[in-house]
């Protein structure tokens, strides 16, 4: 099954700044010959636009399920006094100028021996972090669940506004980590988030709060599972700091991920047909990684290499995929779900029965993949430097 995914038509040439460098498609083992022949975990097929696919009358699901986000959504936030902060796991700016350099020459000595690969993967999750106005953006389009005045009092705007705050302090950590590490190209990584920010992001959720639940629920499990493998990487590679930094953001997204489930699992109680029908159209739409519209001005399949490099390093793979899935379907006792009307049904069946399928997928896109040889690319972000595929 080939992933497809947008890319810009543009192709712009491409100097790493300071450096006298050439962004080419081009590596020896050429990514141009370079096809993705897996069950994609990040990216979604091409498809058309819909909007507004949610019936009016199920608006009033959520706003009599208002009172209840009040009493068990919110709880799941946490009061800014008792929140960590980026610079809680950075040098310390207002040490004098000795104490502050040393505190960076530790954190460069600590990052000096990660290896390549694993900056384009932790560069490719800050970036993904770093677009968080499309995100809250995303969420703002849902109906009946949107903040209609941008301070609305409804629970459910509420919980967008502080989960956008929570999860702003991601980005600001790894992006500032990054920097001081001396390893990438922050010129490349900076046009990198405003063309991604600039591009959007579609996911098939269709204005529709069925289907952006379950985006949202899936998704921030996503995030949970690849900045684990970010942090268990960190701490093998010899950075405990940035292991735990990766190990913190990860408790974050795992809080934010109780909370979405959460609202999927009471929408299953008060709609089980409506629910359930929204899963399965989300698992076969397939669930979109965020940032699938990822370009730099120079590799018009920047998203599709960056992906192939999480895969191979198991920072986020198709069997993490699968896994995800298993682990909502258990969650939501999908499979003793009942009530259902016939095309009910028939959704729990397709969606219990779905992951022996991806994995039967990714089992012979290996076997192909094998055949294939090595595979490379170059990224512009740690300075044009070919990674492995």
């Amino acid at each position: 099954m080939e992933a497809l995914i947008a890319v810009p038509k543009q192709r712009l040439p491409c100097t790493p700044r300071g450096r006298n460098l050439t962004c080419r498609l081009r590596p020896p083992r050429s990514s141009l010959t370079f096809r993705q022949q897996t069950f994609s975990a990040v990216a979604a097929p091409a498809r058309q636009q819909v909007t507004h696919s949610m019936p009016p009358e199920k608006v009033e699901v959520f706003k009599s399920l208002e009172g209840w986000a009040s009493e068990w959504v919110l709880p799941l936030l946490k009061p800014v006094e008792q929140l960590w902060q980026p610079q809680d796991f950075l040098p310390d700016p207002a040490q004098p100028f000795d104490a502050f350099s040393e505190q960076v020459r530790e954190l460069r000595d600590r990052t000096a021996e990660l290896p390549d690969e694993y900056f384009v993967v932790l560069v490719g999750d800050m970036i993904t972090e770093d677009a968080l106005p499309t995100y809250q953006t995303m969420i703002n389009t849902l109906d009946g669940v949107r903040d209609e005045t941008g301070a609305s009092a409804s629970p459910w705007a509420k919980w967008t506004r502080s989960w956008t705050a929570e999860e702003n302090r991601h980005g600001d950590l790894l992006r500032t980590y990054l920097y001081l590490s001396g390893r990438v190209d922050m010129r490349m990584i900076e046009r990198t988030v405003q063309y991604l920010i600039s591009a959007g992001m579609d996911p098939g959720t269709e204005n529709n709060p069925y289907l952006g639940f379950v985006y949202t629920s899936f998704q921030e499990r996503a995030t949970f599972v690849s900045h684990g493998n970010t942090a268990r990487l960190a701490k093998d590679g010899g950075d405990p700091v940035l292991a735990r930094i990766c190990g913190t953001i990860a408790a974050d997204e795992k809080r934010h991920e109780n909370a979405y489930s959460r609202i999927v699992e009471k929408l299953l109680e008060v709609d089980p047909t409506g629910a359930i029908l929204a899963i399965a159209d989300m698992m076969r739409k397939k669930i979109t990684m965020p940032a699938h519209l990822m370009y730099d001005g120079c590799d018009p399949r920047l998203f599709e290499h960056f992906s192939a490099v999480a895969q191979r390093l198991g920072v986020y793979t198709a069997d993490d995929y699968a896994d995800i899935l298993e682990s909502l379907i258990g969650r939501w006792k999908l499979e003793k779900l009942e009530g259902l009307t016939g095309e009910g049904r028939r959704a729990q069946d397709f969606v219990c029965g779905l992951a022996p399928r991806i994995r039967k997928l990714q089992e012979r896109a290996d076997e192909r993949a094998r055949k294939m040889g090595p595979q490379g690319a170059r990224f512009s972000w740690i300075f044009n430097k070919e990674v492995a595929l």
